[in-house]
């Protein structure tokens, strides 16, 4: 330990802290990327492993769900077993789980792969924000910390598009994941070096409700995606929403009585960190209309190629870098609760406006300029929404609090790609799907999407930006 670091065994150092700022950015970009380096490459992988068009979707699925449903179990064992330990072992888990899904040979092995790096992600993801607040004080120190990590959010996603169709197009699919073996072994041997162990804290794992939690939200998707496909008479769909909703119910209850519950309800006590959480899921529910189903646009209507379609994502990419660095010093003059409210408009203004794509859009003037607002919205947004959903929590409570923020960000965009996949299957007949239909369905999913984020604005304006206001009147 070196003399820069104090008994808690965290380095105040300038070098150490930047350590450990690149280590966590770095390794949440890896988990971001991983959720969207598939889509520009789902023709490719559809082709070598014969998957059928319904199984495909599952490619995203799969990894997610794990990833979303685990997540609070994950931040509850970095609680009670240490955090740096197991930010190390979900690491590895994902760093493993990403060369067997470059090495699958089949379906069945490539979706069991995908599962097992949404565990791994589950365990490292709540570890990441949990340690970025234990070596950062709160205040413009962390602010600053959690501007870089939200823009890590925010540009992984569509860095990922790029990346996939950069090594769909050139090499292979199977790169983008071989590529997480030497950073993944970087990132274990700089978490050993720089980071400080955090506290065990005495307590059980609450397996009751990482499992109930987990298959709840899975039937729910499986739900909606099997009635997008065999409509809402079907047994299967409505047997397995009614099932995710139980189980879902029975998790609440689980997590309302048991001792040391994986999700303190507790969290939900403050009104405006119960609604940073609402706008988080809103928000990706709504925006994930946009990466799935833009990368289609671009590919089935305009006809570009993997790599053109990943360029094509350039005007939201670079405003998702830069307004994120933006956002400490702005929050500073207007205020997190104003700038996110006003992130959320111009996200609506570029989403409407990208409904109105048809099959003879000029991609200029009606996909690059909404895609520059679309790039503000997201990087304008995350950083102060993760601000307020960790805003005033004990210590004891980081982790389940940072694990609900990726909670809501994950399972966010699996349950919004779900309901978007039966407003894509609903805005058309299934005998025909050539350019005119395909982009008749997408403006449709973009107007569900903006409708989404309305919802989440005047969630933001209602329950942040007023009592902020509020505040501020009385002082």
């Amino acid at each position: 330990m070196t003399a820069a670091q104090t008994a808690t065994g965290v380095d105040h150092s300038s070098r150490g802290r930047e350590a450990v700022l690149a280590i966590i950015v770095a390794s949440y970009l890896m988990i971001v990327i991983d959720i969207s380096i598939v889509i520009t490459g789902l023709p490719k992988i559809q082709a070598g492993l014969h998957f059928s068009p319904v199984g495909l979707s599952w490619v995203q699925n799969a990894y997610t769900l794990t990833f979303g449903g685990l997540l609070l179990l994950g931040a509850r064992a970095g609680d009670i077993l240490g955090r740096r330990r197991m930010f190390i072992t979900g690491l590895a888990i994902f760093t493993l789980a990403s060369l067997a899904i470059g090495l699958a040979q089949s379906p069945a092995w490539l979706l069991a792969s995908r599962a097992v790096q949404g565990m791994g992600a589950a365990i490292l993801a709540p570890s990441t924000l949990a340690l970025l607040s234990t070596h950062f004080a709160e205040g413009p120190e962390r602010t600053r910390a959690l501007a870089y990590y939200a823009a890590a959010a925010g540009v992984g996603a569509s860095l990922g598009l790029v990346l996939g169709g950069l090594v769909a197009d050139l090499l292979s699919w199977r790169v983008g994941f071989f590529i997480n073996l030497p950073i993944g072994i970087a990132l274990m041997l700089g978490a050993r070096r720089w980071f400080a162990e955090t506290p065990k804290r005495p307590g059980r794992l609450d397996l009751i409700g990482a499992v109930t939690s987990t298959l709840g939200m899975s039937a729910l998707v499986f739900g909606l995606v099997r009635a997008a496909e065999a409509g809402w008479g079907d047994a299967v769909a409505r047997c397995s929403l009614a099932a995710g909703l139980a189980l879902l119910a029975f998790f609440i209850f689980n997590e309302s009585r048991a001792q040391q519950p994986i999700l303190p309800l507790r969290l939900f006590a403050s009104r405006e960190r119960s609604a940073a959480y609402a706008t988080r899921m809103l928000f990706l529910g709504g925006m994930v209309g946009f990466w799935f189903f833009t990368t289609q646009y671009l590919q089935g209507v305009l006809g570009l190629r993997p790599l053109e379609a990943g360029l094509a994502f350039l005007p939201v990419t670079l405003p998702n870098f830069i307004v994120p660095l933006m956002v400490p010093r702005l929050a500073r003059r207007f205020g997190n609760a104003r700038l996110l409210a006003a992130g959320l408009v111009i996200g609506v203004c570029g989403m409407a406006w990208l409904a109105q794509v048809s099959a003879h859009t000029p991609y200029w003037t009606g996909i690059a300029l909404p895609m520059i607002l679309i790039g503000i919205c997201q990087g304008g947004v995350l950083g102060p929404l993760t601000l307020a959903a960790v805003a005033g929590v004990n210590s004891e409570d980081a982790g389940a609090a940072s694990g609900l923020v990726n909670v809501a960000h994950q399972l966010g965009g699996s349950l919004g790609l779900g309901v978007l996949v039966v407003v894509f299957a609903a805005a058309g007949s299934v005998s025909s799907l050539g350019p005119e239909q395909l982009a008749h369905r997408v403006a449709a999913t973009f107007e569900a999407s903006t409708v989404m984020l309305l919802i989440a604005l005047a969630i933001v304006l209602v329950f942040i930006v007023r009592p902020a206001r509020l505040r501020r009147a009385v002082a």
